[in-house]
């Protein structure tokens, strides 16, 4: 098989987790501990933002949460991006239309020696009106998915993952995916790390798509699942090729994952044409939908000789 490598089933790469280097943001910090008359304490701090630099804005933590995960948080690369986002050209604050006035910080999640997910409340409001705009955040940051599309035999089929998703209570079929572990911003190398972790193929990166760079510069070349309440930014990647039946037979229903990680993996190949009506998967719905734009305007290249 030509473009990329099977690795026998449960035999996966486990690379190496590189500590995040922290973002430099435009803020001035000044750690204030604020005692409470009880044993417990109640952290603030407070940053000044370029776009508002005559407004402090107030940051503080909820009980239970340590002053080290309250200083990780405020340092961490998530609660920077979104400070940065929110100074962005399109950013919330941009037209000074808006203020933010504090950030409550609700819970901290560590993946091993990094902050893997944070949750904190944002209350910004509307400077004219002088209504607050929701501002619950569940911080992730970005990902990546990968649309593989094998062909055999005149058929071409969705490569999926089969996984445990507790958030849903199901099991859910979907695109492999996951997140960025740290700053650096390598999309592609985590797609073809991720493809490797959960369906067992090693891809090469110059046979990776980037789909989500088609869109308008506007979007930043990605897409957001659920902006809402999720601050999660998502490259969709595409890989192609060509395969021997064996192959399909192979990976369908090979077990993997990060056992060490927590991933129970099962790899389900469907024929692409029933994909669309095969899952509720967001991301695969979204990957459908770019890869049928991006042929439909001659974006992609025909040839599949991986």
């Amino acid at each position: 098989m030509a473009g990329f490598t099977l690795l026998p089933s449960r035999l996966l790469a486990c690379p190496s987790r590189s500590l995040p280097r922290l973002l430099h943001h435009q803020a001035k910090l000044i750690l204030r501990c604020q005692m409470s008359s009880s044993s417990s304490s109640s952290l603030a701090d407070s940053i000044t933002l370029t776009s508002q630099p005559d407004e402090p804005v107030l940051i503080s933590a909820a009980p239970g949460i340590s002053s080290s995960d309250f200083r990780d948080a405020i340092d961490s690369s998530l609660f920077r991006n979104w400070l940065r986002n929110l100074e962005s050209e399109s950013g919330i604050l941009s037209d000074g239309t808006m203020t933010l006035k504090q950030v409550f910080i609700q819970g901290v999640d560590m993946f091993g020696k990094r902050i893997g997910f944070l949750k904190f409340k944002a209350d910004i409001f509307d400077k004219e009106t002088g209504q607050k705009v929701p501002g619950i955040v569940f911080a992730r940051g970005p990902a990546v998915a990968v649309l593989i599309l094998l062909e055999s035999d005149g058929e071409s089929y969705a490569v999926l993952t089969e996984q445990v998703r507790v958030p849903t209570g199901k099991i859910v079929l979907e695109l492999p995916a996951g997140m960025l572990d740290d700053d650096k911003g390598d999309f592609v190398g985590t797609a073809v790390r991720e493809v490797e972790e959960e369906i067992g193929i090693k891809l090469k990166k110059e046979d990776m798509i980037d789909l989500t760079a088609f869109l308008d510069p506007s979007t930043g070349y990605r897409i957001f699942p659920s902006p809402g309440g999720c601050d999660e930014e998502m490259s969709v990647f595409l890989y192609r090729g060509k395969v021997e039946q064996e192959t399909i037979r192979q990976l369908q229903g090979k077990e993997t994952g990060l056992r060490e990680h927590g991933e129970f993996i099962k790899v389900r190949l469907i024929p692409y044409r029933e994909l669309w009506r095969k899952t509720a998967d967001a991301k695969v719905l979204v990957s459908v939908g770019l890869y049928e734009m991006a042929q439909r305007e001659g974006l992609l290249p025909r040839d599949l000789d991986h």
